[in-house]
């Protein structure tokens, strides 16, 4: 894997060369369009739109919008004088507590790598003080001609960087958000049970178990057409529950949930309803059942409960 970007994180009088690497991947299903009924690819072309010529891209400029409707262009060399350049520096400004950082601000994230051995000692160190401490690193760089907040904070013996938004990209919900609900009356009891639900529905954080079962879908269905068969439509959702008593959907819903936990823990046997293609096929994959490569995700969730 090529990094992002390479320079130096430097915190105090410690300075520590570093590489930076995505940390996610992009499995989206992607397309190429074509007219309907042909092979015919579709193209895009920069037109001008008065003459109707195309412009190559070296003769493009931009331009920003004012209130009267007149532009400011901008050629791109003067952008590239004002952008941050390709500093090399990632300079730790200050240590804050990590639970104080709303998520709202996270926006990428990359892993932070030694980009020397002799970095290692010193690389560890931060890794191990942060995570001791629970702190994380907030710091500016400049990355792709942009200048960026980042917090780098310790992750399972590496160190994770989340570029963040700055506080003003960050919308305030009472003036964008319409029917924002006001104080409403809740009674102490509604607030317990629902506590009380919460509770009974709260389980260890397991990423894995969570799958893009819409692009899923989307794969099974190429699958599907380069095979001459169709897919299944996804069943629709569930109206919304028109709640009449507050407190008694709440007590129902903790009643059915300890239910399919008391079935759940005497058959030792998850909900195979509510897991996706991908999920029952990995539980097959752990009982080595035959044959569940070839099955469809009825027969799989059939074929795991008579196993």
């Amino acid at each position: 894997m090529r990094p992002v970007w390479q320079g130096s994180l430097a915190f105090g009088l410690v300075s520590v060369p570093v590489r930076l690497y995505k940390a996610v991947d992009d499995h989206t299903v992607h397309f190429t369009q074509f007219q309907q009924g042909t092979q015919d690819r579709i193209r895009y072309r920069r037109v001008n739109e008065r003459t109707g010529d195309e412009v190559p891209y070296q003769e493009i400029v931009k331009g920003y919008e004012l209130e009267d409707g007149e532009y400011v262009l901008i050629e791109q060399q003067e952008l590239d004088e004002a952008a941050p350049g390709r500093s090399r520096s990632l300079e730790v400004e200050r240590f804050v507590d990590l639970a104080e950082v709303d998520p709202i601000y996270f926006d990428r994230t990359y892993w932070l790598a030694p980009a020397k051995e002799d970095a290692e000692r010193p690389y560890v160190l931060l890794v191990k003080a942060l995570g001791q401490r629970d702190k994380a690193a907030v710091a500016k760089f400049a990355l792709h001609g942009r200048e960026h907040l980042a917090l780098v904070r310790s992750g399972k013996g590496v160190l994770v960087l989340n570029t963040l938004h700055f506080a003003a990209d960050v919308r305030d919900p009472a003036k964008e958000v319409p029917l924002l609900p006001a104080d409403a009356k809740t009674s102490g009891k509604e607030i317990d049970m629902a506590v009380r639900l919460i509770d009974a529905m709260t389980e260890r954080w397991r990423p894995q178990e969570y799958h893009d079962t819409y692009n899923e879908r989307v794969r099974d269905l190429i699958d599907a057409k380069k095979a001459g068969g169709t897919v299944t439509p996804a069943a629709e959702p569930e109206e919304d529950t028109k709640v009449v008593d507050l407190f008694e959907a709440l007590s129902k819903s903790l009643r059915d949930r300890d239910g399919r936990r008391g079935r759940s823990t005497k058959r030792g046997t998850p909900d195979l309803a509510g897991l996706s293609k991908a999920q029952l096929q990995k539980l097959a994959k752990d009982r080595d059942l035959k044959g569940r490569s070839k099955m469809t995700r009825d027969d799989l969730e059939a074929a795991l409960k008579a196993s």
